[in-house]
């Protein structure tokens, strides 16, 4: 299906102006997909959290980057990222120091126990995607996730 039909077909599905259903909601929509990547992750990657994930995958990206940096990379606020890191530092998954210059600056980068844990995943996280967008056809996963993207 085209973009401009898929837009058709949502354009003929809008409901009246004074009609407010939950389940048409787009917050409700996106917390169940939510929901759904979540217990498709989990059954795959069960000793980590998204979140965990996210941070080994990014560290692995870009190499070490301060723990600041790395929050605003991930989406993740400075509290929250904090406690991603100290829970992965506890593991042995990543190490952390202090920067040269200017030593309140805590620098993160990924052991080497954390960089085999990621590479070992990284993979697994690429099925798990895949079976997330499952029910989507090829083009319908390209329009999703464009249309995403502009919401992000």
């Amino acid at each position: 299906m085209s973009e401009e039909n898929l837009l058709k077909l949502v354009e003929a599905e809008e409901p009246e102006e004074n009609d407010y259903h939950l389940q048409e909601q787009v917050g409700f929509i996106l917390r169940k997909a939510h929901q759904r990547h979540v217990s498709i992750f989990a059954a795959h990657i069960a000793d980590l959290t998204p979140p965990q994930f996210a941070a080994l995958a990014k560290l692995h990206d870009v190499g070490e980057t301060s723990q600041n940096q790395l929050g605003s990379l991930i989406a993740m606020d400075a509290a929250t990222v904090k406690g991603v890191i100290d829970r992965l530092k506890a593991r042995g998954l990543v190490e952390l120091s202090k920067h040269e210059v200017d030593k309140r600056r805590l620098l993160v980068n990924l052991t080497a126990e954390g960089r085999d844990a990621i590479e070992r995943l990284i993979p697994i996280a690429r099925d798990i995607t895949q079976e997330t967008l499952a029910p989507l056809s090829a083009k319908e996963v390209a329009i999703f996730m464009r249309l995403l993207a502009k919401l992000a």
